[in-house]
């Protein structure tokens, strides 16, 4: 059953169409879910989470349009598990101890201060990528992040390969005068 047949099912009849849909999906969520929690919580924690994911995801699919649900799928159960994730952690306290004696192999392994300044700079440039505005943001993004094609990313959104070949070039300008105001050179 493709994606389209679930949405319809979901609208048209939507205990059949929930039930498709979690049946397609569930796999995946579980399996997202479980990479992130890892180490955070019990199995019973990812079930909860995977559950959360798909009530909150049969709420919104019924009155939106989606190009591609498998990413919106996967997108919504990687937020949901962060979230678990950091609730998780601030109830067990999984926090490490200035004093414990990993620590010093921690601080050996990392410069902090290089990882500060490459942290800020990936967020300085996801907001001028962000700030291009859709649909280039997504082209820059499906094209440089997870090196995807002109054609995937023309079926996510719904244009031609051509003209996400065009637009992608034009906001790759309008990303390189947006980083340079910012005072960022790569």
């Amino acid at each position: 059953m493709t994606d389209n047949d679930i949405l319809s099912l979901m609208r048209e009849a939507p205990p059949q169409g929930q039930k498709a849909f979690f049946d397609k999906y569930y796999r995946y969520v579980y399996t997202i879910v479980q990479r992130i929690l890892r180490g955070f919580g019990s199995p019973d924690d990812c079930d909860e989470c995977t559950i959360d994911v798909f009530a909150s995801l049969m709420m919104k699919l019924k009155n939106i349009e989606i190009d591609s649900l498998s990413s919106y799928v996967g997108a919504a159960a990687r937020n949901a598990a962060i979230s678990m994730r950091r609730k998780l952690a601030s109830k067990t306290g999984l926090n490490v101890s200035i004093d414990d004696e990993n620590m010093a192999e921690i601080s050996e392994d990392t410069d902090i201060e290089t990882e500060a300044e490459e942290n800020e700079l990936s967020e300085q440039l996801l907001r001028c990528v962000s700030d291009l505005g859709y649909p280039d943001s997504v082209i820059i993004i499906q094209k440089y992040y997870y090196n995807r094609s002109s054609k995937e990313i023309a079926e996510m959104t719904g244009m031609n390969a051509a003209s996400v070949r065009v637009r992608c070039g034009r906001a790759m300008k309008r990303l390189k005068k947006l980083l340079v105001e910012n005072g960022i050179t790569l």
